[in-house]
């Protein structure tokens, strides 16, 4: 069996860094238990910021519930192991119902250690309370910082564009000669690349406290809702029955689009192009035979696909560039 190689991510350095903090906080305000304060900030340390904050607010809330709980079945029954299974056993639905079953394990922690006193004492609850602001407010605090993943978003970005650009050309190129080697692995590779930076760029957003999206999110959902009409424009381009005069024109198009597959905010120029291009059709010559007419619908069909794809981007606000057209 092959080893897996052996490396140390920045969220398990933070995960060792704020248990020690914790303990050692912990340790020197003197609270009993001291060493919980290490597992609390262990669960709370999570991949995003968002996480890490619902994480810490569901535990508390599942801790001070589970201190209720202890309250009325170790003061009001016995401090005994029967009892304790009974409390598990009605804590856990009540958790799950209200949302904050993520809290259990510490909402445990916290429960052991009243059962290990045999004596549920304000002192005890305000320990309790220490602990969980001492391990909570540290997992916190360590999980503030994030790497930026920008780079990397970025280099998505200029990837699908360049797999675009090399889609356009391939069919441009199958326009023009009614045949190609082409595989059409791009398609495939853009879809895949589309779906690991969505969920990357989602990870960007949670790492954002007051921010519900962001540009890289907006913009990888924009090329995705783009790549399933160029989905479908590709079977009917593949399925023309000849090449015909408007082949060579719309072949034109597409090779002046690939040049031009950025991340600019305007499609307007090639829009214009668009209704040039429909314009120009409107003035041909009618086919003269059953399968050039349908080989000009087909191809009419691509071009009112591709307003689609224009109009999609054109609705989208796009990053900085210093290039006046895009796709």
């Amino acid at each position: 069996m092959k080893l897996k190689r052996f490396s140390i991510g920045y969220r398990t350095m933070k995960t060792a860094a704020g248990a020690a903090a914790a303990i050692y906080v912990a340790q020197l305000l003197q609270l009993d238990y001291y060493v919980s304060a290490g597992i609390l900030a262990i669960l709370c340390i999570q991949p995003t910021k968002k996480r890490s904050i619902r994480a810490a607010f569901s535990r508390f809330v599942a801790s001070l519930i589970g201190v209720g709980y202890a309250f009325v079945f170790f003061e009001g029954i016995a401090y005994h192991p029967a009892i304790f299974g009974l409390m598990i056993l009605l804590f856990i639905p009540v958790l799950v119902s209200l949302g904050f079953s993520d809290g259990f394990v510490s909402s445990a922690v916290i429960l052991l250690h009243i059962y290990d006193s045999k004596n549920l004492t304000l002192d005890l609850f305000l320990n309790e309370l220490s602990l969980m602001a001492v391990g909570f407010g540290t997992a916190l605090a360590v999980n503030m910082y994030m790497p930026s993943i920008e780079k990397k978003l970025d280099a998505y970005r200029y990837d699908i564009e360049t797999l675009y650009s090399t889609i356009f050309k391939e069919t441009a190129h199958y326009l023009r000669q009614g045949d190609s080697d082409w595989t059409g692995k791009e398609l495939m590779e853009s879809e895949a690349l589309l779906r690991k930076a969505k969920a990357l760029a989602y990870q960007d957003v949670e790492n954002h406290v007051t921010r519900l999206e962001n540009k890289y999110y907006r913009y990888f959902d924009m090329r995705e809702q783009q790549l399933e009409i160029i989905e479908r424009i590709l079977p009917k381009i593949t399925a023309l029955p000849v090449t015909i005069g408007q082949s060579s024109m719309v072949a034109e198009f597409m090779e002046d689009l690939a040049a031009h597959v950025h991340s600019g905010n305007t499609a307007s120029h090639y829009l214009a192009k668009l209704e040039s291009l429909k314009t120009k059709f409107a003035e041909m010559p009618l086919p003269d035979n059953h399968q050039k007419f349908l080989a000009m619908a087909a191809l009419h069909h691509v071009i009112e696909e591709m307003e689609d794809y224009l109009e999609i981007k054109s609705s989208y606000k796009g990053f900085t560039n210093k290039k006046t057209s895009d796709a």
